[in-house]
């Protein structure tokens, strides 16, 4: 595999995830420092057919997929490395999650995850996603595992 050259555009983090369209809901990667951080970006459009719609209200994001987000953008982190590029990641627990401000259609939201504990085979990060305006929308930790390639078939 090729070193990673930021910034890292959504055809570069599909080689990473095995998410793919409507499913990966990363579109760029902006920095990154190897077992340490990474932050991420995620455009929040207006077609995105899981936004959230009550009458007369303005459509957001729903938590759930923001936090799907966060945790995207820390498996972009722990597989991207050499060792780990022929590997699953699993999120085994999420915890202190907090939503703290809505993200709505406009908006992009700058997610940065930074590595809490880091083993061979498990870990726990701390994410932050914060809309355009610096608001945080969303922080807490999670903690995932690492597990071999399922087998095709």
């Amino acid at each position: 595999m090729e070193p990673l050259s930021l910034p890292l555009d959504y055809a570069a983090i599909e080689r990473i995830l095995p998410h793919r369209y409507p499913f990966l809901l990363v579109d760029r990667i902006t920095e990154f420092e190897v077992d340490r951080r990474i932050v991420g970006i995620k455009n929040v459009s207006l077609n995105e057919r899981y936004l959230s719609r009550r009458a007369r209200e303005r459509p957001v994001l729903p938590p759930t997929i923001l936090t799907e987000a966060v945790a995207q953008v820390g498996a972009i982190l722990i597989l991207s490395k050499p060792e780990n590029r022929e590997k699953l990641i699993y999120i085994v627990g999420i915890e202190r999650v907090r939503y703290r401000h809505p993200a709505r259609p406009g908006d992009t939201v700058h997610i940065e995850v930074v590595v809490k504990r880091l083993r061979s085979r498990m870990g726990q990060l701390h994410g932050i996603a914060k809309t355009d305006d610096g608001r945080v929308a969303l922080d807490g930790r999670m903690t995932f595992a690492l597990g071999p390639a399922q087998e095709p078939g």
